[in-house]
């Protein structure tokens, strides 16, 4: 009997990988076992920065509320704890924003805290 491969899906599954490692350089991108290692490489690095960005943003936005808030003579630590006390619902993202494009609003925010 002879031997049965499925060379349609070996082929397609090669396929997959190289075109993933498109635009890589020198053989990782044209030698399937090179470019399969790259490819997952970069697979396992993309997953753990998609968790790594949204810390690094957060730290962001902690920055530039800290930064608005001291010019009202505030630290970032106490200007939340009054947000909180005060229950204004709005998130670091919208703060950060505010305090960087808006400062008008946001000087409106910190005096209603303040308060």
């Amino acid at each position: 009997m002879p031997r049965s491969v499925n060379s349609v899906a070996s082929k397609a599954r090669r396929k997959k990988i190289l075109k993933q490692a498109k635009g890589y350089f020198g053989r990782r991108k044209n030698v399937f076992t090179v470019a399969k290692n790259a490819v997952e490489k970069a697979l396992t690095y993309a997953y753990r920065d998609r968790k790594a960005n949204k810390r690094n943003f957060r730290a962001l936005w902690i920055q530039r509320i800290n930064a608005g808030v001291r010019e009202h003579g505030l630290s970032y630590s106490q200007f939340m704890g009054l947000i909180k006390e005060k229950n204004i619902q709005l998130n670091r993202k919208v703060l950060a924003d505010l305090a960087m494009n808006h400062k008008d609003i946001f000087k409106k925010i910190v005096e209603s805290v303040k308060k």
